[in-house]
This record gives C-alpha cells, structure tokens and sequence, in this order.
C-alpha cells in the first residue's frame, strides 16, 4: 500500500486582510483541499508585527516569527507565502530568504515581482524552486494560470483591462450620479477602497505594476514596469465623462499592452471604450482582463480584483497546484529565456476624443482645423456646444479624430497655443478598439 503524501506546509508572511483570508480557506476546507490534492495542506508557521492584535482567526495552533525572515528559513516550512506587500524591505529580504533556502514562493505582492521579478525568478530556478503569483493581479480572476497554461498554445496579441477596481468605482460612480472626481475621490477614500497612498491607485501605478507581469508572460518579455506608459484619472473630468457618453463611449482606466514593429507598446491610461462594450458595462470595484491569441480569438475575463476571499483563493490556487506537484516557471518559460523588451517608440495609431474652449469668434474653429490638418490628422466627427452657463464669447467644442499617431496629436495640440483662439488647456483621449 502507498504511504501518504506528507503534507505541505505553509509559512504565512502578513496576517492582514488577505492573509486572514488564507487561514480561514485552509482551516474551513482542509478535506476539501486534501480530496483534491491527494494531500494535506497545513499552515505551521505564520509572521506579523503585532502578535496581540485581535485578527477573527484561531491563529493559536501555528509557530509565530516577528521576522518573516526567520519565517521563510524555517525547516518545517515547505511553501513561503508572502501577502505583506511593498516592493522592497521585509517583503524583499524575506522572499529572497527563502528562495536561498530552496523553498517555492507564492507571492500577491505586484510591486515585488514588477520591480524585481526578474532577478527573483532567475533566483528560484537556480535553486529548483518556483514562483507563483497569480493573486498578485486581478484578485479572483486566474488571469495568470490562463496565460501560462489555457492559452500556453497560442500567440498572444493584445493584452487589455480594467485591473484596478478602485479606480473603476471612481469613474463608473462619477458616470452614474453625476459627481465631480474629487467628490467621489473623498467618498472612496472614507470607504476605505484606497491605499494610504491614494495615487497608486489613482495614479495607474498599482495598475501598471499588474500589466507589467501580464506583458512579460504574454510576450516572453523581462518584466519593465519602467517602460510602462502611466497617466492616473486625477484629470478625467465629469464633463468628458458625459461627452463621452452621450456620443456612446465610458472612460475607463484601461492597461493595453501589445508587441508590435514598433516594439512592446506598455499604457496604463484613461481611455474611451464602446459604452456597449464588455468593458464599457464593466461597474463598480469589478476587473476585467480581456486576452486576444491567434487560435482562440479574444478571451473576456470579469470578477472581483481585491477582497479577502478573492484574493486568498487565488493564493490558494497556487499552493494547491504545489501541492498537486504542478509547477511552471515564473513568468510561464525559463527566466533565461525572456527578452530584453524594447519599448515602442510610438504607440499604434487610434481615434481620439479632443475638446478644447475657443473663443467664439469667426475664423476660430478654423485654425483649430488647419493645425489638425497639417498634423495630417483628419477630423470624423465636429461639433460646437452651447453649455448653459457659459458666456458668449466662448465656444466648447468637441472634436473626434479619424486613427492617428499619437504624436502626431501632440503637435497638433501644440500649436494650438500659437492660434490666439484657444481658452484654457485642451484635452485629448485616446479611443481605444475593443
């Protein structure tokens, strides 16, 4: 008769809401996990700073460590599961601690690996040991295990989506009620939905950290979040958000990361979506990652992007395939093997919404026209509007390009100024196909 797998054993780093959540899985479901695993999976070992803090968790049977790198050197620890965040610091010392020690790592730290994923995962296949972090983007959604196993076979061609709930509860709150950005800004934060730093959320930073891990395995790319293209929705305005939607667009925070002639093209920016759209519909807090490949076409992908029963179940899911003996390297091929990216020196052509204030007076739109044309931009769509409220000697006016460069926008934006007609700062934002 075989004898029984031994069980596998966790060492849990960061006893916060997500690392909760991985206690209450591994004790609410420890037949479950073992029915499926052929083995059970215990935790032996846990580390926080505060022992005496009350979690809502019987934590009373696990060894304590108050350095998660005494944590990850342990001997009874088979799996290093890391859930403390931040990209350098104890999280850092203690990953690569237990890397050093030949244990496999199961990571939902984004800034860790968007930073230091490479080196961490050249690390760990040294050693024989893994890395796995599919709870590092997109919360519940097994966007990674989808790149690196459901669609191993295809080439991948685009990688797009809403990967930041807090930002999409902004926007789709401000979209719905009418609210000005700073005023659903403060309700988010009185909500708890932001990081004590609000601008990695609102910023794209938290965001791009995702896509960067998303690019490197889609493309077989080292991971360079350095090379990502970040602009946050601190200037998305009520006003865009209903010209948008009167003309059948949403504004979304949306990653799009694509390999391309012109090289690896990495934007975590505001866009406009077709309201109709899988991601145009997209509400609230939800993610949605959107993968395109050349056999299976374009995959949709929607779920919650953080919580702790979101979050820890992704976590779960790669400790139960350790425990099953699956295993894959890090970003889906051996770190060796990745490309130095080169990034895209100009982004592929697309529409744009433009809208700008012009004096109202004759000639004006026209010169608006000229230094679109000789940018060799043409227009699809014009309109002026007349805004209640505004005074007669101004005109805003709402302009929607056929595809071009973005560079070629930008100069055509720049020489706006020189025209005498313009009011104020103009905006442009891309339109992007979904």
């Amino acid at each position: 008769m075989t004898a029984p797998a031994p069980p596998l054993r966790i060492g849990l780093a960061g006893l916060g809401t997500v690392g909760i959540g991985v206690v209450k899985i591994v004790q609410r479901h420890a037949d479950l996990i073992a029915a499926r695993t052929g083995r059970a999976v215990v935790i032996t070992a846990v580390s926080a700073r505060d022992k005496t803090k009350n979690r809502d968790a019987d934590l009373s049977g696990y060894a304590w460590e108050t350095d998660p790198v005494d944590l990850a050197r342990r001997d009874d620890v088979d799996v290093f599961v890391e859930v403390m965040g931040g990209h350098d610091g104890p999280a850092r010392a203690a990953t690569e601690a237990a890397i050093a020690a030949g244990k496999d790592v199961v990571s939902a730290n984004k800034a860790l690996l968007a930073h230091h994923g490479q080196a961490l995962a050249e690390a760990a296949e040294a050693k024989g040991a893994v890395i796995r972090f599919e709870a590092a983007v997109a919360g519940g959604i097994p966007v990674i295990k989808a790149l690196t196993e459901g669609l191993a076979g295809n080439r991948i061609t685009r990688v797009m989506g809403v990967m930041n709930g807090s930002c999409n509860y902004i926007l789709t709150r401000m979209q719905n009620e009418g609210l000005t950005y700073e005023t659903v800004f403060e309700e988010a934060r009185q909500l708890g939905y932001l990081e004590a730093d609000p601008n990695l959320d609102v910023g794209g930073i938290d965001a791009g950290h995702k896509l960067s891990l998303l690019a490197s395995i889609a493309f077989g790319t080292k991971v360079a979040f350095d090379k990502v293209e970040l602009e946050g929705i601190g200037n998305v305005s009520i006003e865009d958000i209903e010209l948008a939607d009167d003309m059948g667009y949403h504004i979304k925070l949306l990653g799009v990361a694509q390999l391309t002639g012109r090289g690896l093209e990495q934007r975590m920016t505001p866009c406009l979506v077709p309201a109709e759209s899988p991601l145009g519909q997209l509400q609230g807090g939800t993610n949605m990652v959107v993968l395109e490949g050349d056999s299976v076409g374009q995959i949709v992908m929607r779920g919650p992007g953080a919580g702790m029963g979101p979050t820890a179940s992704a976590v779960m899911a790669d400790v139960i395939d350790l425990a099953r003996g699956f295993r894959v390297s890090t970003f889906g091929q051996p770190a060796a093997s990745l490309k130095d990216p080169i990034a895209a020196k100009s982004a592929t052509p697309a529409a744009y919404y433009l809208r700008m204030t012009l004096l109202d007076k004759p000639g004006a739109l026209a010169k608006i026209a000229t230094c679109i044309g000789e940018a060799g931009i043409s227009i699809d769509q014009m309109r002026q509007l007349n805004k209640p409220g505004e005074a007669d000697n101004k005109a805003t006016v709402l302009l929607v390009t056929h595809k071009a460069a973005p560079a070629d926008i930008a100069h055509a934006m720049a020489q706006f100024d020189a025209t005498g007609v313009l009011i104020g700062a103009p905006v442009a934002i891309r339109i992007e196909e979904v």
